[in-house]
């Protein structure tokens, strides 16, 4: 089985839920999220283990959605820095554009103790640089992590892929799928894909959910990886990249 067909026999297979439904019981802007590395086949045993009533997100019959990110940061890259030196308190800024629908928002995502907090705002027009009400949004964001923001933040990384998000029976917590993975860097014009790369994302208050249970089961372990930051440093090696070396060594990263 390629990446292209991933997975197309367990999505077919599963209940929908609205994309309502999913955002009433499992908006989950407060959450432990734990990521795992997956190839298209264990992606596809891993959809196929999942409980019978654990339903995928289904929009007009559509179960897989386009995501473009683009991903900002300072001259310093110290957005990059906090996550490869796993500083306590970090912050990742970036756009979403949902690639079926459309409709973008502006992100800001703070980490501490473990766990992640997301802002967002429903942002219509295209953010070349940070500024005016963009900037006082983030700043806004970043200061209820008492961050501040003292330097301008700029586009560093485009990353587009294929999701299909599940939620799980209980209501309480989801996993999401992430195929058709690329890079762009804007500053170098560098470019990586990774097709038959899989990230498998999950998502809950607190306790692991059932989906890591499914994971767990099957010998998978969640690992360290960033989109932006894991996928910075394989663009530009000199970057430190000793939290994501195995990754970058032994999986389709290595050879993207």
């Amino acid at each position: 089985m390629t990446a292209a067909t991933l997975p197309l026999r367990g999505l077919a297979a599963r209940e929908p839920v609205s994309l309502d439904e999913l955002n009433r019981t499992a908006a989950l802007l407060t959450r432990v999220d734990r990521k795992y590395v997956l190839t298209s086949a264990e992606a596809d045993a891993f959809v196929l283990g999942l409980p019978r009533d654990a339903r995928v997100l289904d929009i007009d019959g559509r179960r897989r959605f386009g995501y473009h990110s683009t991903y900002f940061d300072t001259a310093e890259l110290t957005c990059f820095l906090g996550t490869a030196h796993r500083r306590g308190r970090r912050y990742k800024v970036r756009t979403r554009r949902y690639v079926d629908s459309g409709d973008q928002y502006l992100e800001v995502k703070t980490r501490r103790a473990g766990c992640t907090v997301k802002h967002r705002v429903a942002w219509e027009e295209p953010i070349p640089h940070l500024d005016g009400g963009a900037r006082d949004f983030v700043a806004g964001a970043l200061g209820e992590d008492r961050i501040r923001l003292d330097e301008d933040l700029t586009p560093v990384l485009d990353v587009t892929y294929t999701r299909s998000t599940f939620l799980m029976p209980d209501g309480a917590a989801r996993a999401t799928l992430d195929t058709h993975l690329s890079w762009f860097d804007r500053q170098t014009g560098h470019e990586r894909t990774a097709d038959g790369l899989v990230i498998v994302e999950t998502k809950s208050s607190s306790s692991p959910s059932v989906a890591d249970r499914v994971l767990w089961g099957r010998g998978h372990r969640p690992v360290s990886i960033s989109k932006y930051a894991t996928g910075l440093a394989t663009l530009r090696p000199e970057l430190p990249h000793n939290r994501w070396h195995r990754l970058m060594t032994h999986t389709e990263l290595a050879a993207a």
